[in-house]
């Protein structure tokens, strides 16, 4: 039976809307309470990612095997590629005695709500579409086919992440700071976090 204070959260949100940034700061707030879940994927590591540290890289073949085997909590294909979570990743966060995060995309939501971890919900939303196209233009790195299927994920995302039951709190990122202080005032009243 999982205590009270290590209790996993599960982080969404649209891409753009702050959620790596407001981990980040959270991290750093409280480097020995928290711990990300690595992933799999069976993409090609990206220049300077490491396996085990940024993704646990594999192939499609393996990752279907473990699949079948029940050993994931969630997965989701992108770009035609398999991502997942797998249950020793956060069984492994959770031995260490930290809290384990996950971010993950709506789908992965989903299939976690109908697994046996029970985890806080957290949505981080923009203050509007214009705003995140805005972010997502900003970032320099879409093309504009790219940026129009991330927005178009992004208003599914938002519909889901704002009906009333779906996550435990909803964040607007309208401002980071309050974004932020929000954030930590949940966690902080959910969990044993307090510095």
């Amino acid at each position: 039976m999982l205590q009270k204070d290590s209790c996993p959260l599960v982080i969404a949100g649209p891409s753009g809307s702050g959620k790596s940034t407001l981990l980040k700061r959270l991290f750093e707030e409280f480097p020995d309470k928290f711990g990300f879940s690595i992933s799999h994927t069976t993409r090609n590591p990206r220049s300077g990612e490491e396996d085990g540290k940024h993704y646990y890289f594999t192939n499609k073949e393996e990752m279907q095997k473990q699949i079948d085997n029940g050993e994931f909590l969630e997965t989701a294909s992108y770009s035609g590629n398999l991502y997942g979570t797998s249950k020793l990743a956060v069984e492994n966060v959770q031995q260490t005695g930290k809290i384990c995060i996950l971010e993950i995309e709506i789908e992965g939501v989903k299939q976690i709500k109908s697994s046996s971890l029970n985890p806080l919900y957290i949505f981080i939303k923009p203050p509007s579409i214009d705003e995140l196209e805005q972010r997502l233009k900003d970032r320099n790195t879409e093309t504009d086919e790219s940026l129009l299927r991330r927005l178009n994920i992004a208003k599914t995302e938002l519909e889901y992440g704002e009906q009333p039951g779906n996550f435990d709190i909803v964040i607007e990122n309208d401002n980071l700071d309050k974004a932020y202080e929000k954030l930590r005032e949940f966690i902080s009243s959910k969990l044993n976090v307090n510095t």
